[in-house]
């Protein structure tokens, strides 16, 4: 075959090289060369400044990031334990109810964010559950983004893992909280971890249904960047931006690791 050749592989891996350094690589070079442009008039910054990590990590900024570490953790908290849960729960059902239960689950995905915020906003705008203008709708708009993704992650593992294991260690005696606690969910906690990581990256990015849900005092540093970049502080937007990425990175990292020991075990 053509792509067997190695002419032909060093051709693929090239166009792969090109449009991954065009689509990703260099948008997030532009990103880290504007949070630290003093100003920009040609094809690069003409000098060079710290000026806007410095408002990046003070003020209004670095409140938003507070408020997006604490929105990603709790959501990702509770979403993965709601998905976990679930997944664990519905194979035990019937097939109508699972088949209800896992469509119920994935059903945000269909919706668009902002169509998802909009639907809370009326919601919960009046007692007795009027959490319009607190954290506490945020906190559920994020939930019920990410629940189909923690779901869809710990269903897939259930779906491979061997029952024998279960099987084997109830017929050794073990009672099913046993078996839960002490087979189940160790086989399962690589999946579970790589769901976390899934979920707080994603919690991390949100911004379509925030921007319909957020109060004043509870404004994310996406929401933040948004309005950044709205009143022309592209630079200040930048480094704000490049703040985001290293700390969702730093706790997919650490989310990873976790899952790799948990894997080893």
């Amino acid at each position: 075959m053509l792509l067997w050749t190695k002419r032909s592989r060093f051709l693929l891996w090239a166009v792969f090289a090109v449009l991954f350094t065009a689509i990703v690589l260099a948008p997030l070079l532009m990103i880290v060369l504007a949070s630290v442009a003093g100003n920009w008039t040609g094809l690069l910054p003409g000098a060079l400044t710290g000026s806007h990590f410095a408002q990046a990590f003070s003020g209004e900024t670095f409140a938003s990031l507070s408020v997006s570490i604490q929105t990603g953790v709790i959501a990702s908290m509770v979403s993965v334990l709601l998905g976990t849960w679930a997944a664990l729960a519905a194979p035990a059902a019937g097939p109508r109810v699972r088949k209800a239960v896992d469509t119920l689950f994935h059903l945000p995905i269909a919706v668009p964010s902002v169509v998802l915020g909009l639907a809370l906003l009326v919601a919960f705008s009046r007692p007795p559950l009027a959490f319009n203008g607190t954290r506490w709708i945020v906190l559920l708009g994020h939930v019920m983004i990410l629940l189909p993704f923690s779901f869809s992650t710990v269903s897939a593992a259930i779906a491979r893992m061997d029952p024998l294991l279960a099987q084997a260690a109830a017929s050794l005696g073990a009672g099913p909280v046993r078996v839960l606690l002490r087979v189940r969910l160790p086989v399962l906690l690589p999946s579970i971890s790589a769901s976390a990581s899934l979920a707080l990256a994603m919690s991390m990015g949100e911004l379509g249904a925030t921007m319909m849900l957020y109060p004043p005092d509870w404004r994310t540093l996406p929401a933040s960047i948004f309005a950044l970049t709205d009143r022309g502080q592209v630079f200040l937007a930048s480094a704000s931006t490049v703040l985001l990425l290293a700390v969702t990175l730093a706790g997919v990292v650490i989310l990873g690791l976790a899952r790799g020991r948990a894997a080893q075990r």
